[in-house]
Parts: structure tokens; C-alpha cells; sequence
């Protein structure tokens, strides 16, 4: 019988795509209505510009180690002190997010102050979209009342990941634990983050399941400790063929049939 229950956070429990979608409508709109181009067009460039320019960052293989994609990079402070390349994060992080901007928008004739601009208004954006999936607290008070212990294992920056859960603050308190993988050192699917999970919750990989969308870090993770999951299964497309999860739904009020709930 499962005991705990642990929960990703981005894209099963918080709907951050639709959190950063909103943040490029927004922006994205305001430009093009300004300079008289295509909105969508604008964001691609800028989303294809955020990518390259992320990777050419001295901390970009740390943040593909911890798992701090691009596009939180767009929107976050890193004030993370504890780690070099958290401090180094933080002391480039302007300069990654004005040259996404400046890049992104150079091919439409927009200049640098409209693009500052534009950096700004999507940070602005950002931070005031939270938005939780309609049925995660319903699916979390249900299984707290049958009894299971809940632990949210995110990937991220500490800084970023807990400014995620201010802004939704009913959220932390379903949880015995938050382990986020920049406190650890090591980001999922890393078998440590998983091993140190099961062992500040006092069972067995037997005892618990992880929940989460992502099949090269929630997924796989379980995998490598033997320990049962459920996929949550977005439709995007995404193919990871070494990730096997034990259960795959598309909603995640889903568990609960799979839970007998």
C-alpha cells in the first residue's frame, strides 16, 4: 500500500506554461500593436533568441543540471547565494535577459529601449499570473483526507521555485517537505534528489509513487529508484524512450481512480 505521494510542481500542480504563454501574449501584443508587426512572430524570435543566448552563459550547464529552463531565466532574480553558480547566475542574469530581448526584437527594427522595456513588462507580467490547474486542490485535499503524506520535489532555483509558492501560498502547507533540487545540488531525474526523498519520509520506494508531466525528470527519476509513477500526459508529444511510467493519465484528478479514491 502507498504511504506518500510526491508531487511535482511545474505543469502538475502549477500550470506554468500557461503562466509564461501569458507573459508573451501580453508583451508580444503590446508590441505589436506599438511597431505594427506580428505578435506571434515576435515571440518565436524571441523565445528562438532566449534559447541560444541561454546556452551561451558560463552557468547554463548548471542550469541544465539543477533544471532552470530559458524561460524562467526570462523572469527570474536568482538571489540564490549558496552556490557559485547560483551567485554567477545572479550577477548575469540581466545581461542573459536584455540581450533574449534585444536579439529577439532586432529583426523587426525595434531598438534597445522598447526592448528593455519589453524585458521589464514581461517580468511584470509573469509574477502576476500564477495559475493553479482548477482541480489540484481538490485532488490534494482528497488525499490528505485518506490518510497520504505529500512531498513536493521541484527542480529549480530555490529563489524562483519558492517565489512560485508565495504567490500561491494555500499551496506549501499540503506538504510535509518542499525539496528543491538547487537546495540538493542535483536536479531530477538524478537518483539523489529521489533516494533523499524517500529518506526524509521514512519509506520505502514500495510505499511511495511520484506524480509529475515531465518523462526525462519525474519519470525517469522513478524509475532509477524502483519506484512506481504516474505520467501525467500533456499531448505535446514528447517521446523520452528510456522513461517507463507505471501509470499515465491526462488530467490529474486521474490519480485518484488509479489510487482507488
Amino acid at each position: 500500500m502507498k504511504k506518500a505521494i510526491f508531487f511535482d510542481l511545474d505543469d502538475t500542480l502549477l500550470n506554468d506554461r500557461k503562466s509564461i504563454q501569458t507573459a508573451f501574449d501580453v508583451t508580444c501584443g503590446e508590441l505589436a500593436d506599438t511597431f505594427q508587426v506580428d505578435a506571434k512572430e515576435i515571440e518565436e524570435s524571441v523565445r528562438t533568441k532566449a534559447r541560444e543566448v541561454y546556452s551561451t552563459f558560463p552557468f547554463y550547464s548548471f542550469t541544465q543540471q539543477i533544471g532552470i529552463n530559458p524561460f524562467e531565466g526570462l523572469w527570474g532574480n536568482f538571489g540564490d547565494l549558496h552556490h557559485f553558480r547560483f551567485r554567477e547566475m545572479g550577477e548575469n542574469i540581466s545581461k542573459y535577459q536584455s540581450e533574449a530581448w534585444k536579439q529577439g526584437l532586432e529583426p523587426f527594427g525595434i531598438k534597445e529601449e522598447a526592448a528593455i522595456q519589453a524585458m521589464d513588462r514581461f517580468k511584470e507580467v509573469r509574477r502576476s499570473s500564477p495559475f493553479v490547474y482548477e482541480e489540484t486542490f481538490e485532488v490534494l485535499n482528497t488525499l490528505k483526507d485518506h490518510g497520504y503524506r505529500l512531498l513536493l520535489l521541484t527542480n529549480g532555483a530555490p529563489s524562483l521555485q519558492m517565489e512560485k509558492l508565495a504567490m500561491t501560498p494555500e499551496l506549501p502547507p499540503y506538504f510535509e517537505h518542499i525539496i528543491i533540487s538547487g537546495n540538493i545540488g542535483f536536479g531530477k531525474p538524478n537518483p539523489i534528489l529521489f533516494d533523499h526523498a524517500l529518506r526524509i519520509m521514512d519509506v520505502s520506494a514500495d510505499e511511495a509513487i511520484m506524480v509529475g508531466d515531465n518523462l526525462s525528470t519525474d519519470i525517469l527519476g522513478s524509475n532509477r529508484v524502483k519506484m512506481e509513477s504516474i505520467w501525467i500526459d500533456h499531448l505535446d508529444g514528447k517521446v523520452v524512450k528510456e522513461a517507463k511510467p507505471t501509470y499515465r493519465v491526462e488530467r490529474l484528478k486521474d490519480i485518484l481512480n488509479l489510487l482507488s479514491i
